[in-house]
């Protein structure tokens, strides 16, 4: 670990424990560096340092926010471009990369680095990819406040810090990937109209309202509606209406002294019997069960 003005660089090391939990830290530090100086410093470790000429492979994965200067990124799946202050770059194992800051303006940078089942799992299920490793999310104060937590925690290095590093590298990915959903959704127009669908649909849960019928209440294509519907909010504009038929039956099951059958038809199920079967389907329990296990009632 060194420390200084200017830096504070913390390797670690995860034990046996530590890498059963699914997720650990490797490295995590900040440094600023200045126009006209080398980069990186010599005071990196050798299986870090690089040149920037020839790039580098690492075994982990790693995160890096850029929030003052600028420079230059590529790698085997990103061509070069352009780093600007604010701009977040994943690197990932067995991946060839380089990157540097410019000459004449430097950067000021914090970073972490990771391995485990975890973040194996999001680079599968395309959470992050390859081929879309730089996001803009400029200045967050929320991000930075992490990072200088995870450096203080990995400066002391107390018993199970790294299960702390662990919870601090998935809050960053989780809220990183928060901003880049909701920066797609800037125009306000959008966000009010989907809004306003997902307010119908909740006050017509009891209704068999389409979403079709929606669409043409706000005077939008249905198309274009449900493609939007389900960028927003994972869900299409149907499977979001049955969750929501879902959480309400959930509210009769808990507060109410209706039968199975009524809830059923209070909602609009087609039948009592295809009420039980979607609701096991979504909770893993019939509603009988599901209310036997809350309030201990039978229906």
């Amino acid at each position: 670990m060194l420390n200084s003005k200017n830096q504070n660089l913390n390797y670690v090391v995860a034990n046996q424990l530590d890498e059963l939990w699914g997720l650990f830290a490797t490295t995590i530090g900040y440094q600023s560096f200045k126009s006209n100086l080398n980069y990186p410093p010599k005071q990196h470790p050798t299986s870090y340092w690089f040149n920037p000429k020839n790039g580098r492979v690492l075994q982990e994965y790693q995160l890096l926010y850029i929030t003052s200067g600028e420079g230059i990124f590529k790698s085997a799946n990103c061509k070069s471009t352009k780093i600007v202050a604010g701009d977040i770059i994943f690197l990932f194992p067995g991946e060839w990369h380089s990157y540097q800051p410019s000459k004449n303006k430097g950067w000021d940078e914090y970073w972490i680095g990771f391995k485990g089942d975890f973040i194996n799992k999001l680079f599968q299920n395309n959470f992050i990819n390859k081929k879309n490793p730089i996001i803009n999310i400029g200045f967050n104060e929320q991000i930075i406040t992490l990072f200088i937590q995870g450096i203080e925690i990995a400066s002391f290095q107390k018993t199970a810090y790294q299960h702390l590093l662990a919870g601090i590298i998935s809050h960053l990915i989780a809220t990183i990937c928060y901003i880049e959903k909701n920066n797609a959704f800037r125009d306000k127009e959008v966000v009010i109209l989907i809004e306003k669908a997902r307010l119908m649909m909740r006050a017509n849960s009891e209704k068999n309202i389409t979403p079709k019928e929606i669409a043409t209440s706000l005077n939008i294509s249905y198309s274009w509606f449900r493609r939007i519907f389900k960028q927003y909010t994972g869900f299409s504009p149907a499977q979001y209406q049955m969750e929501i038929k879902i959480q309400h039956s959930k509210d009769l099951l808990n507060s109410s002294t209706m039968s199975i059958k009524e809830i059923s038809f209070a909602l609009n199920f087609l039948s009592a019997s295809y009420f039980v079967t979607f609701f096991k389907s979504k909770t893993g329990m019939s509603p009988s069960d599901y209310r036997i296990k809350v309030h201990g009632k039978n229906n």
